[in-house]
């Protein structure tokens, strides 16, 4: 009889008995072996526990060193990440990246900011309800993406900003089981074109090889024009399409479930922010002053129900378009360039091409 192996849960699954062990790390059990949390006698919590002693939460959370990396997780396998837990100040997202690798790898299967991994990009809390990522209040960072891993996984934060950065609270809950040969390595990257240029698309993926599954989109959008900015189309070039994609889509706010763009019914001239389990428009910053001048939105679009299947290789880009006022009275579309930031998520063989260099710190932070 098949033995449950604990990975791919679910409700119709979840009584079923496994010997998959459970597993965490935090700043209170930073290897996650087994009996050993709660131990430090030294940490950020130290002061706050002083008269109370071990055990009573002396270590929570870490502070990050500028200009320096930190490995928060070094698993040896196999198994799987099942859930992580972030909170950082805000103010931090885009200057913290994380990376993860799998199976010794040298270039990290996963490298995004960390406030875009989980569709806060904008450096501005924001409360996500999905099924693959929650941010709950305040700032709570949650990923329910399964990471499997045969052999070894790291997980690492970096700090690009020169100086330290205080309360970094972090939990990775994982499993130690084994992994079906037909399971594949999760991977995430960041991209941004600001501004885009005229006339151009914006590339969420190029250059993947290999044999998988795209599973998502994160958007982080900032409009450069006023005016309507979302009728560009998405299109995803699947194992050899060249100048024309398999897949098209019809505008952007179509894509992520949304229509008419994303107007609120209830009130005139307001986005009507959602939050579902697999897509949503959960953030849209409007103007409110001189330094805030610009609208700027967090769109997410989960294909957990429908993933775009490659062999071979993919290819994702989105238009950028508005509209164009005109003397005769027929609209037209405007070529936009804006701020696109995007965090594309798939599942996919090994080895994976490495990814292109992410940008410094300036070209990272929130404008």
């Amino acid at each position: 009889m098949y033995e449950f192996n604990g990975l791919g849960l679910h409700l119709g699954n979840l009584p079923r008995l496994s010997s998959a062990v459970t597993r965490s790390i935090s700043a209170e059990n930073p290897t996650g072996a087994k009996g050993k949390g709660g131990l430090a006698t030294e940490g950020t919590g130290a002061v706050a526990a002083r008269a109370l002693g071990r055990g009573w939460k002396v270590s929570p959370s870490i502070d990050l060193k500028g200009s320096n990396a930190v490995v928060l997780a070094d698993i040896d396998g196999p198994g799987a990440i099942q859930h992580i837990w972030v909170t950082v100040h805000p103010k931090f997202w885009r200057r913290l990246v994380l990376r993860c690798y799998w199976d010794g790898e040298e270039t990290p299967s996963v490298e995004t900011p960390l406030g875009d991994f989980f569709c806060n990009g904008w450096c501005r809390r924001c409360n996500v309800n999905s099924l693959a990522v929650a941010v709950n209040p305040a700032g709570g960072f949650n990923s329910y993406w399964e990471m499997p891993f045969r052999r070894h996984a790291r997980i690492a934060v970096e700090n690009l900003s020169p100086d330290e950065i205080p309360g970094f609270f972090y939990q990775i809950d994982y499993t130690l089981t084994d992994v079906p040969a037909d399971h594949a390595y999760f991977h995430a990257q960041w991209r941004r074109s600001n501004p885009l240029p005229y006339m151009q698309v914006h590339t969420l993926l190029d250059g993947v090889r290999g044999y998988g599954h795209y599973i998502g989109t994160y958007l982080a959008w900032g409009a450069h024009n006023t005016g309507w900015w979302g009728e560009g189309e998405i299109k995803f070039y699947i194992d050899g399409d060249t100048a024309w994609p398999t897949i098209c889509g019809t505008g952007t706010e179509d894509y992520f479930g949304g229509a008419w763009a994303f107007e609120n019914p209830e009130a005139e001239g307001a986005y009507g922010v959602y939050s579902t389990p697999f897509l949503g428009l959960p953030q849209v910053i409007e103007p409110k002053g001189y330094f805030d001048n610009q609208q700027r939105f967090g769109m997410y679009r989960w294909h957990i129900m429908d993933p775009i299947r490659f062999q071979q290789d993919l290819r994702v880009t989105i238009q950028a378009l508005g509209w164009r006022a005109s003397q005769e009275g027929k609209p037209r579309y405007l070529p936009l360039q804006d701020d696109i930031a995007s965090t594309a998520f798939w599942y996919q063989s090994e080895p994976h091409v490495p990814f292109p260099a992410l940008p410094d710190l300036d070209s990272l932070e929130v404008i």
